[in-house]
């Protein structure tokens, strides 16, 4: 935290470790997945103390208020006092992880495909069918 009075948001958003590296940074902007202060942005937006930046990350939406600005990357404790989440946006993640917690297990609805070795053999008793009726050739 230095005296910088501005710096990119694509550097910002690296050096604040919510990307690793730049060129993530400025492909999520270029997707329209961050705006500064309610507005679009592009990776060369000018980003100052006090502006908030909305994002999603994994289809996970923070909200952060930009406390100070960093010359480089540093160490992750350092980042994370360049940014404070609003409330807001934590309760919004804390919900939407609740609700993934409570989802049901999506292979638990897989019905359809192939089946499965054990299915096979269930369908072969059911139809009371052997292992050896299924080739065409015999010994005999």
């Amino acid at each position: 935290m230095s005296e910088l009075q501005s710096m990119r948001l694509d550097k910002w958003l690296w050096c604040a470790r919510f990307y690793k590296t730049r060129s993530l940074a400025v492909e999520e902007i270029g997707k329209g997945r961050v705006t500064v202060n309610g507005h679009n942005a592009k990776a060369s937006r000018e980003v100052r103390v006090g502006d908030t930046i909305a994002m999603r990350q994994a289809n996970i939406p923070r909200t952060v208020v930009v406390h100070g600005l960093m010359p480089g990357r540093g160490p992750a404790p350092v980042a994370q006092g360049l940014y404070e989440e609003t409330a807001a946006s934590l309760a919004e993640r804390a919900a939407l992880a609740e609700q993934r917690r409570l989802a049901p297990e999506p292979a638990a609805t897989l019905t359809d495909g192939r089946p499965t070795k054990r299915d096979r053999r269930d369908i072969d008793k059911a139809r009371g069918t052997d292992w050896n009726d299924r080739w065409s050739a015999s010994i005999d």
